[in-house]
């Protein structure tokens, strides 16, 4: 195992469209939100300990939840908890990991990857990164992981790729745009065009070209953590972060690098990924009865209903008639009933209910 190889794992969001299981005080990726006996960030702690030793898995999440990493992740270095102050979006993120990796090791490579995706074919996966990081090695060039789309989902961002090609490696091409979340319209032209991939979140770089990219087109958050850079892997270094990442812009790195640099290439992939961003699409990966509802809890009763997704405790007698494509979800005390296709309108919920209660 390379290794230079790194990991860094972003574990900082509060998954409020899987309210209200996921909550700020247990976000969807501490949880076992598909029943194997797994949280999600466990599930991709282990994936990625494929790919590099456990003491180049750093994770980078809010203050509040370090202890919940320590907790679920046993391998995990504490040292590799990297503790955002405030939520200021994946630029900071990603760029206080790379800082951190580059001061200790320059040679480093590295994915970046989200605490809460699944991936169902990992040994496909595992080949891929480990293709991508032997790229990112080679050359000075940012690379994300397109998916090849089964269908014209509107919920996921695309990338659109050229016909030129990385040298050496063909099948890696050039990105010409990326593009936020498609009406169907547009998802169904970019499924039939040919050269759009979903965008998967994934990203592998060198710690050098990264920081490098930092310099060129985020220049404020390079110089917060470049002059961070000998404090790194010390006992001021918590101290440091937490005196200067709240100042840092909220942007993502999406927006901030990846749509402005022109050494982006796209690597096109099919591992059975979601980004499981929505109870509907946690539907699709879960066991179906004869009339497709997907049911988590020992006590549910069903009648005349069909295409729900059922989420209750074990304990929890429930007894549905007549319900069909809907969301039905339990957890503490709070019930959730919405319709499937109006799923989007959960995160509103949330804030409606902080509102009133704060």
């Amino acid at each position: 195992m390379n290794k230079n190889n790194y990991a860094v794992i972003m574990a900082g969001g509060i998954g409020s469209r899987f309210w209200p299981m996921s909550k700020a005080t247990l976000p969807k990726q501490f949880l076992d939100i598909l029943g194997t006996g797994e949280t999600l960030i466990q599930q991709t702690f282990r994936r990625l300990q494929k790919i590099c030793p456990a003491e180049n898995i750093l994770i980078v999440t809010n203050k509040n939840y370090k202890a919940l990493c320590q907790k679920q992740l046993a391998d995990v270095v504490v040292k590799n908890i990297l503790c955002e102050p405030v939520m200021r979006n994946t630029a900071p993120c990603v760029a206080y990991a790379a800082f951190k990796i580059h001061s200790e090791n320059p040679d480093a490579n590295m994915i970046i990857a989200a605490s809460d995706h699944i991936i169902t074919k990992e040994d496909e996966f595992v080949r891929v990164v480990n293709d991508c990081l032997e790229l990112s090695a080679a050359n000075d060039v940012l690379l994300t992981i397109g998916i090849t789309p089964s269908r014209p989902d509107t919920g996921y961002g695309y990338i659109q790729f050229t016909e030129k090609g990385l040298v050496g490696h063909k099948k890696v091409r050039k990105v010409k745009t990326f593009t936020e979340k498609p009406n169907q319209e547009l998802a169904l032209n970019f499924l039939d065009s040919g050269d759009f991939l979903w965008n998967s979140g994934m990203f592998v770089w060198s710690a050098k070209s990264i920081t490098l990219a930092y310099r060129k087109h985020l220049n404020d958050i390079y110089t917060v953590f470049e002059e961070g850079k000998l404090l790194y892997n010390t006992e001021k270094e918590e101290e440091y972060i937490d005196r200067v990442f709240p100042g840092c812009k909220n942007i993502s790195i999406d927006y901030g690098i990846m749509e402005k640099s022109d050494k982006v290439y796209v690597y096109p992939a099919s591992f059975g990924w979601s980004d499981l961003g929505t109870w509907g699409s946690l539907y699709t990966h879960l066991e179906l009865d004869e009339n497709k509802n997907a049911v988590l809890g020992d006590k549910v009763m069903l009648y005349n209903s069909s295409n729900n997704i059922v989420n209750v405790p074990n304990d929890k007698r429930v007894v549905l008639q007549g319900l069909n494509n809907y969301i039905v979800v339990e957890s503490e005390g709070t019930l959730l009933v919405c319709k499937k296709e109006d799923e989007q309108q959960i995160k509103q919920f949330v804030a409606e209910i902080k509102s009133k209660e704060s």
